[in-house]
């Protein structure tokens, strides 16, 4: 009897990051024995929304062969975006897929902060930021964020989220808390003067 597991998120191989201890990944999966894992093409694979089918040749080309299989086919964008992503896992080149950038901060993540701290009022401290339920259900990484103590911090947000473009930050104790993990780094004038308008009195 054919063993299938659906690992769900996408983790291609074991990692020593700690906020993917216990993470099923693709490879683990095959080596304690299943024969066909079932992932996610996004998540924390980092490529375009697909399901992958991986493991014993014959059972793949058995599903392959399955009326279905053409309904549920890549088209020609998507198999070129999922090439390119795991083409970028096997090169060991993880910041050129989105979510592993973010997921791993970069090294002047310290340095935005301290800037838009300074420039909008604000203080650094460290926070958990959520990887995702889709991804890393529970799991969270330590990212610093910037405080903002505004009189009404719900209704700043308010005024942030209803911008163009949208700008969402969290509501703690009071105070707004930005977190610049997933913002582009050339993102980040606009976010200071979006904050700064609307923290604004009667802004």
């Amino acid at each position: 009897m054919p063993l299938v597991h659906d690992t769900g998120s996408g983790l291609l191989r074991d990692r020593g990051e700690p906020w993917l201890a216990g993470e099923p990944s693709v490879a683990g999966s095959l080596a304690a024995g299943a024969d066909l894992v079932v992932c996610s093409g996004d998540k924390l694979l980092g490529g375009p929304q697909a399901g992958l089918l991986v493991g014993r040749g014959d059972l793949v080309a058995r599903c392959a062969r399955h009326p279905l299989a053409r309904a549920l086919r890549l088209d020609k964008l998507r198999t070129a975006a999922l090439a390119a992503t795991l083409a970028a896992h096997v090169r060991g080149a993880l910041d050129e897929i989105p979510v592993w950038a973010m997921l791993r901060g970069g090294a002047d993540l310290d340095e935005r902060a301290a800037a838009l701290a300074a420039a909008v009022g604000g203080a650094v401290t460290p926070a958990t930021t959520l990887v995702g339920g889709g991804s890393a259900p529970g799991s969270g990484v330590t990212s610093p964020v910037v405080r903002v103590a505004v009189p009404s911090a719900g209704a700043a947000a308010a005024r942030l989220r209803a911008g163009d473009p949208p700008v969402v930050v969290r509501v703690e104790s009071g105070a707004l808390v930005v977190d610049l993990r997933t913002v582009p780094a050339d993102l980040d004038a606009l976010v200071r003067e979006r904050l700064l308008a609307a923290v604004r009195p009667g802004g």
